[in-house]
């Protein structure tokens, strides 16, 4: 079956995610708005068809009036072009293309937030592994006990009682290690689930080298960086901050078009058009005849000068004021919390690095003394509840590290992936 990497997952997630179909929806529609502005400055064109009848008294052909039934049919074919708008159509444009900036932004920073998730999910299965493992060499340690016993108990060397003590310590060793593997098919349904596959049968990842790792999770070592540094950097790359920035420089455009409502607008506009006028009694000319003779065209400029508008201009330029003030807080907060989430991570970062380092101490220590212990049992001089705590204590200062050397790898990721670089390891 196929095994997948990091990046793999990440791409797959990104690519058959919902919440990110859903994103890059709005960016779609957002480039259908920027286009409707942009084809605002074009000509309308506009055709209408009319028939009318009348009854009762009306007017003749020979502009005179008699009780009697009339119809006409009119055509008309109109355009109109805005040559000035007091700069709306630019400022709109602008707006729009500002927004499609920052929708795009919104879509890097969703595709960010999932691979973020990916990552987590896929070092937490790295971990289940590893605990699984520690669990297998429990049994096996069990067991080669257990096969001791029963041969010195055959030889009267041993005591029942020591037996079956021994065989409840690998019965519980047995549960961990159930336990153990049940939560890493529950770590790989959970990544199964972030990247939409239908089902977790068959689904396994690819299994970094231990020792690669232990390189990788201090590079680049803490001394070289600073919160502020990464967060100098994380300006400058992070498409949250770069969303919300584009959005502030779209509130200078909105208050340039609600300030177009101060401003005249001019307007040409040209058109064609003819009737079919028939009065019941009269004698008239033919249907193509009369739209012939009726047939007229116009042009014309139309000059619209603001006056008063029940302050509704003055009150437009006032709320997008108003906006932009607030959007200039959304940016000034989504500031902060980015800095908030760099301290924390580069704290996690420093913590997760001197565990690793203090659980390299203690699995030494603690491998020494069980050797230790398990000589002096296989000896007849030590007790197996001395021995079995020796195990245990041995056996969890590796979960110990195993767990400090993952969360070392994810956090010193993490600190990079804000500095802008690929979430991989």
């Amino acid at each position: 079956p196929k095994t997948w990497t990091l990046r793999e997952c990440c791409d797959y997630a990104v690519e058959h995610n919902i919440s990110i179909k859903q994103q890059e929806n709005q960016r779609r529609q957002q480039e259908l708005q920027l286009s409707t502005a942009k084809n605002s400055r074009l000509p309308d064109l506009s055709g209408s068809v009319g028939q009318n009848f009348s009854f009762g008294r009306g007017l003749t052909a020979e502009n005179t009036y008699t009780n009697t039934n009339t119809s006409s049919t009119s055509f008309q074919l109109g355009t109109s072009v805005p040559l000035f708008t007091g700069f709306q159509i630019p400022n709109n444009i602008a707006l729009n293309q500002l927004n499609l900036e920052a929708v795009t932004a919104d879509l890097e920073k969703a595709k960010n937030d999932i691979c973020m998730q990916v990552a987590q999910a896929y070092v937490q299965i790295l971990y289940d592994m590893e605990i699984a493992d520690v669990a297998l060499r429990q049994i096996a340690i069990d067991s080669a006990q257990v096969a001791r016993l029963d041969a010195f108990v055959k030889n009267g060397k041993a005591s029942e009682a020591e037996l079956s003590q021994q065989k409840a310590a690998l019965a519980n060793s047995r549960l961990t290690a159930t336990q153990a593997d049940n939560n890493r098919r529950l770590s790989l349904l959970t990544l199964s689930q972030l990247l939409e596959l239908p089902t977790a049968e068959g689904f396994s990842i690819v299994r970094p080298d231990i020792s690669v790792l232990s390189g990788l999770s201090g590079s680049p070592g803490l001394s070289a960086l600073s919160p502020e540094a990464i967060y100098a950097e994380a300006l400058g790359v992070k498409p949250e901050i770069a969303a919300q920035e584009l959005r502030l420089k779209a509130t200078d455009r909105s208050i340039k078009i609600a300030q177009a409502g101060n401003l005249p607008t001019l307007s040409f506009s040209a058109g064609l058009g003819s009737n079919y006028y028939k009065t019941s009694g009269f004698q008239v000319d033919g249907f193509g005849k009369q739209l012939e003779n009726n047939f007229s065209q116009y042009i014309g400029l139309n000059l619209n000068v603001p006056i008063f508008n029940r302050f509704q201009t003055r009150n437009n330029i006032r709320s997008a004021r108003i906006d932009q003030e607030t959007q200039q807080l959304q940016l000034d907060n989504t500031k902060k919390s980015l800095y908030k989430e760099i301290q924390q991570v580069y704290l996690n970062a420093q913590n997760a690095l001197a565990k690793e380092q203090s659980s390299q101490e203690a699995v030494k220590s603690s491998e020494d003394a069980f050797k230790l212990i398990q000589a002096k049992y296989e000896n007849g001089k030590a007790t197996i509840t001395e021995f079995n705590e020796a195990k245990n204590n041995y056996l969890k200062s590796e979960s110990d590290l195993v767990q400090a050397r993952y969360e070392n790898l994810y956090q010193h990721a993490l600190l990079e992936f804000y500095r802008g670089k690929e979430l991989n390891f």
